[in-house]
């Protein structure tokens, strides 16, 4: 049986789009916390469900309460005023980079998180070269811990080294908005609103800066498949991104290209 893959209706009636977003980015800049930081956030407007850090790092080493190196790519989702996103979480490590790569194949535009105390690390090279590979076709770039860093020209000498990088591996960096901010803070004072401007300055970049992606409704249901997963209590898990067509719970659908 499939998943139910729908447009979400809100209170007024009208429905709102779903578009597929994610975090990329170096190890240890704060991606999985951002996306927790996003659900907390929206959760306390009643547009997420919220999930704690080490529900979302998924496979991972624990290194201690804070930190849990992501293994395999987390899918969560979290709604704006006009827009449902369905975000992946992808790993940032080196040796995980197939499974970035899942991820990112499956986004119409990606988050790409860059600690501003760090600035761009290997991985921050390699994942903005994938993204543009695997045919991701809009970034927003997170400036993440800015409150460790007391010298706001450091924070600028980061931002131009970002841009450069998006220039030489294709993309066209006047177009990228950038936002900064402390995803660990926008998590631990989701009330606050000077601790949640980042992320509400995030969503509104992800609203504004990522066209309406075009879906081919009309066509047969098509889902390249991505990954499989077992699932303790559901059984054997797909994912994967839905090229035409749609799909309800209760239709049957039939899987090609496996003897």
């Amino acid at each position: 049986m499939a998943k139910e893959i729908k447009q979400n209706v809100v209170d007024n009636g009208n429905t709102k789009l779903n578009v597929n977003v994610g975090t990329i980015g170096h190890i240890d800049h704060g991606k999985t916390t951002l996306t927790a930081a996003l659900l907390r956030v929206q959760s306390e407007k009643g547009l997420a469900i919220y999930k704690p850090y080490d529900q979302i790092a998924i496979g991972g080493i624990v290194r201690d309460k804070s930190k849990t190196v992501t293994i395999t790519a987390a899918h969560v989702e979290y709604e704006t005023a006009a827009r449902t996103y369905a975000h992946i979480d992808c790993p940032g490590h080196a040796d995980y980079i197939k499974n970035m790569i899942t991820g990112a194949a499956q986004m119409d535009g990606a988050i790409l998180l860059t600690s501003a105390a760090d600035g761009p690390q290997p991985q921050t090279r390699e994942h903005i070269l994938l993204a543009r590979q695997v045919g991701v076709p809009h970034l927003v770039v997170f400036l993440n811990k800015c409150d460790l860093v007391d010298d706001p020209e450091l924070i600028e000498l980061v931002e131009m080294e970002i841009r450069d990088l998006l220039t030489q591996y294709g993309f066209d960096e006047s177009q990228v908005p950038f936002v900064r901010g402390s995803a660990l803070m926008a998590h631990e004072n989701p009330t606050d609103a000077d601790s949640i401007r980042c992320i509400e300055e995030l969503l509104d970049a992800l609203d504004t800066s990522i066209p309406d992606p075009l879906r081919d409704m009309d066509k047969p249901f098509n889902m390249p498949i991505e990954n499989v997963f077992m699932i303790e209590g559901r059984g054997t898990v797909v994912t994967g991104k839905i090229e035409a067509g749609k799909v309800r719970v209760g239709d049957r659908v039939d899987i090609v290209g496996k003897d």
